[in-house]
């Protein structure tokens, strides 16, 4: 092989990318296993945090489902975030709560004080500026990408997630349609993390602690 030919050569290098923050949304519906085994898998991959949306359940029901998820996840180090019902975060002890936008605005200032972590879902610049002066911890932004969730409703794509992420100062997570493929162009947009349900919930094989360094390699062309 002459030296020019040699020259011209594709070389493949890994580099390393800053670790990305997974927080798992999970939705029983789509389990590829058994509920609660499909949340052992999922503590056991090591996200930053479980997000439990079971929103069709009525509220007793799912606090009794959401106690149980807490308690396995509470075996793996993993932090759980309750979703949508603040009565029965407090019956449960959580922490952290995350609500649809309306909620939160009509979440009263004593409420509020019961959680050191409360995060809002928003679909705009104007939603996330809303949830914040009302007092939103975090955001979730979405949807980015298209996802089966959310069939024939168009993506808001990466410069909405942008866009947000440069109106508010608290941290957003990126929501739509991510895998570990497009994961760090949320995160090059300004997103602090992304948060993924079918990644999470439709994997069975989900290696131990894979959200540790979900993304933390990339293929560099030379």
């Amino acid at each position: 092989m002459s030296v020019q030919a040699d020259a011209l050569q594709i070389k493949e290098v890994c580099i390393m990318l800053p670790d990305i923050k997974i927080r798992c949304i999970t939705n029983r519906h789509l389990a590829v296993q058994d509920y609660f085994d499909q949340i052992r898998t999922i503590a056991l991959a090591g996200p930053e945090a479980v997000i439990i949306r079971e929103k069709d359940l009525k509220e007793s029901e799912y606090e009794q489902l959401a106690a149980r998820v807490i308690g396995i996840c509470a075996d793996y180090g993993v932090p759980c975030i309750v979703h949508g019902y603040p009565y029965a975060a407090v019956h449960l002890g959580a922490e952290a709560v995350h609500l649809p936008l309306w909620k939160l605005l009509d979440m009263p200032d004593w409420q509020k004080r019961l959680f050191s972590v409360i995060g809002a879902s928003v679909h705009s610049k104007e939603e996330a500026l809303l949830a914040q002066s009302a007092g939103a911890s975090y955001l979730t932004a979405g949807h980015v990408f298209a996802t089966d969730c959310k069939q024939g409703v168009p993506p808001r794509g990466l410069s909405f997630l942008k866009e947000v992420c440069m109106a508010v100062q608290i941290p957003v997570y990126a929501l739509g349609g991510i895998h570990a493929g497009n994961a760090k162009e949320c995160i090059q947009a300004g997103a602090a993390g992304v948060c993924v349900m079918s990644e999470c919930m439709k994997r069975a094989d989900l290696p131990r602690g894979v959200f540790n360094h979900w993304g933390s390699f990339a293929v560099k062309h030379f």
